[in-house]
This record gives structure tokens, C-alpha cells and sequence, in this order.
């Protein structure tokens, strides 16, 4: 018998897609014609949006133009769960078989499941570059979301619809136009997942001997999460260049969607000005939520790595912020994403 059929994952993933997309609210009333504007906007304008992204960045000169995929919440939550379940498959853990096996996967992908589904309707748009039937990567913009951010803001529906389609489109074009950055992620993925996995005992007795030392890191730096106590040196050091890595993505995406100005989206000071606010929103049991969730961290991720492209862009011109894509060895160290003139004396003297 082949190991394959000896072992399975430790997460059911088709559990977790059904389970989430069962859980998963339905979105705002919409009168049908709307919601097909809608659609059909979202569709359409992934291909101007990333024109306009290409222009202002410089990336991505030769690529296809390709229009983007409208789901629905049910949608999103089975698509990011085969997203993960590609992204994961190598470096995930798996079971040793036996009859407790299929429930303690079943399990783990009804949890998973639950978060999908919170999630699902707080995501406006993705892309996913280990999705698609071919896992080559997938944009997916959730209509409902956007139909529903948009009214509670009360701001221009198709503004608000190119706006988001800008950020996502910059998020497709940083993984198509950086030939390097797709296989890069998923190695420091499966070495962060392979660390966890690999911790034995003595190492858990050791991490657990230093946490007064750790909380004393907590207390001083607020920048680091709960998850950052109960890492090795080495898995830090890798923990430490994925959040470095998407700090930089999703603030080089903000940055990008408020950059190509009101010739494109003619409300973009309001939709920025209410949408922050948005952020912030919540009752007591959402932000906790979130909080657990890391989608707290997330937001902090957007401030921080707008504010680092925008100081670098200041300072030295858009062409020499590009060279971030060169290789993972240009890319801003967590240090550099909060001090970015140390990240432009190391690049460009």
C-alpha cells in the first residue's frame, strides 16, 4: 500500500467548503437589475482597472488583459478553500491513518469551515494565486460585499466598484508580473507550516521556559501578535519575512487604488475617507472576532505598507521602488517596512 493511501491531510477540505458555505449569510436585498449591473461592472472594469494599474506602476507590459470572476459568498468560501488546500497540500502535516482518522479530518475542516464562512461576508475581492482548475491563479471579486460596503458608505456605485477592482487587479499583477513571487510564497508557507510541524518536545519545553522573556518582547513592541510567543528562532525568521512580504503587497495595493487619482474614480477621497472608518467599525463581538481571527493584523498590514510605498515612491521615484520585485533579496526586511529609509540606503545607497 503507497503512503499516499496510508496518510491523510489533517483538514477535510471539501468539509470545510461545504460546511462554510453552508454557515455563510446571504448577502443584502438587491433588486435583480441592480445586482446585474453589478456583475457585469465588476466583470468589465478588472480589465480597465488593471490598464490603469499598469500605467501607474510599470508592471506587467505584455500580459494579457483578463477580466476578473464574479461569485457570491458560497463562492468565495469554496474557491479559498481549494486555495488553500493547493497552497497547503505539501507542507501540511498528515494523519497516519487509522479509523479516527476521516472524523479528526472532518473536524478540523468544520472549524475551518466556520471561519470561511465569517470571513466570506467581510471579503470584497481576491486574488488567489494557487486557485483555478489549473492552480494558476484566480481573481474573484464577491458581489454581494461590494454591493453592500458600497450602500452602507452611500458612495458612487461604480466608483466604488473600480476602486476595489484596482486593489485586486494590483494583487494579480504583483503575482503575474513577478515571475519569482508565487513559488517564493509557497516555499515560505510550507517551511513556516514543516517548522510548526516539526517542533518535538524539547523544543515545546524550550519555547515554553522563554514565554516571560517573550511577553516582555509583546509589551515593548506591539507590533507583535499572539502567534509570535510559541515560534522558534528559526520559525520567527520566517514568520517575519511572510509578514514582511504581505505587509508590502497589501500596502503597495492600497497605495496603487488611492494613486491613480479622481481622473479614474472621481469620489476616491470620500470612498478612502469612509471606507478607513469602515475598518474600524464593528461591535464588541465582531472586533473580537477579528482579533482572533487576525483580521485586526491585517488592517494594521494595509497602514504600514501603504505608508512604506508611499515614503519610498516620495523619495526616490516609482522605477527604483520597483526593484522590491527583483528577487526575494530586494524585497523590505519587517524592519525596513517600518523604517523604509534603511530599505532605500540598503537598495539604492
Amino acid at each position: 500500500m503507497s503512503e499516499e493511501t496510508q496518510t491523510r491531510p489533517l483538514i477535510d477540505w471539501s468539509v470545510a467548503a461545504s460546511t462554510g458555505a453552508f454557515l455563510v449569510r446571504s448577502g443584502p436585498a438587491v433588486p435583480r437589475e441592480e445586482a446585474d449591473l453589478a456583475v457585469t461592472e465588476l466583470r468589465e472594469l478588472t480589465i480597465e482597472a488593471e490598464g490603469h494599474v499598469r500605467e501607474l506602476t510599470g508592471l506587467g507590459a505584455g500580459l494579457p488583459l483578463l477580466p476578473g470572476e464574479v461569485v457570491d459568498r458560497p463562492g468565495w468560501v469554496r474557491s479559498a478553500a481549494s486555495g488553500l488546500d493547493a497552497l497547503t497540500s505539501k507542507s501540511m502535516p498528515r494523519s497516519q491513518g487509522g479509523p479516527l482518522a476521516p472524523l479528526l479530518a472532518g473536524s478540523a475542516g468544520v472549524q475551518t469551515g466556520v471561519v470561511l464562512s465569517f470571513l466570506a461576508s467581510r471579503i470584497l475581492g481576491q486574488y488567489d494565486p494557487f486557485a483555478g482548475p489549473d492552480g494558476d491563479g484566480k481573481l474573484l471579486l464577491v458581489a454581494p460585499n461590494v454591493v453592500a460596503a458600497q450602500q452602507a458608505m452611500n458612495v458612487p456605485g461604480k466608483d466604488f466598484r473600480m476602486w476595489v477592482c484596482l486593489h485586486e487587479c494590483t494583487h494579480r499583477l504583483q503575482f503575474t508580473a513577478v515571475g519569482w513571487l508565487r513559488d517564493y510564497f509557497a516555499d515560505e508557507v510550507e517551511r513556516l507550516i514543516g517548522g510548526l510541524a516539526g517542533t518535538d518536545i524539547d523544543g515545546l519545553a524550550n519555547l515554553v521556559s522563554s514565554l516571560p522573556d517573550r511577553i516582555k518582547e509583546v509589551r515593548k513592541d506591539r507590533s507583535f501578535g499572539l502567534a509570535e510567543l510559541f515560534q522558534s528562532p528559526q520559525q520567527r525568521e520566517v514568520f517575519d519575512r511572510l509578514i514582511a512580504l504581505s505587509t508590502l503587497l497589501e500596502g503597495h495595493a492600497d497605495y496603487v487604488m488611492d494613486a491613480v487619482g479622481p481622473e479614474v474614480v472621481p469620489s476616491v477621497e470620500t470612498i478612502r475617507e469612509r471606507f478607513t472608518a469602515r475598518r474600524k467599525g464593528g461591535g464588541i463581538f465582531d472586533r473580537l472576532l477579528r482579533s482572533l481571527l487576525g483580521v485586526e493584523a491585517k488592517i494594521r498590514q494595509y497602514a504600514e505598507g501603504a505608508a512604506f510605498t508611499r515614503h519610498v515612491i516620495d523619495t526616490v521615484g516609482m522605477d527604483k521602488f520597483n526593484a522590491v520585485w527583483r528577487s526575494p533579496n530586494t524585497l523590505p526586511t519587517r524592519t525596513e517596512i517600518a523604517e523604509p529609509d534603511k530599505w532605500i540606503r540598503r537598495l539604492h545607497g
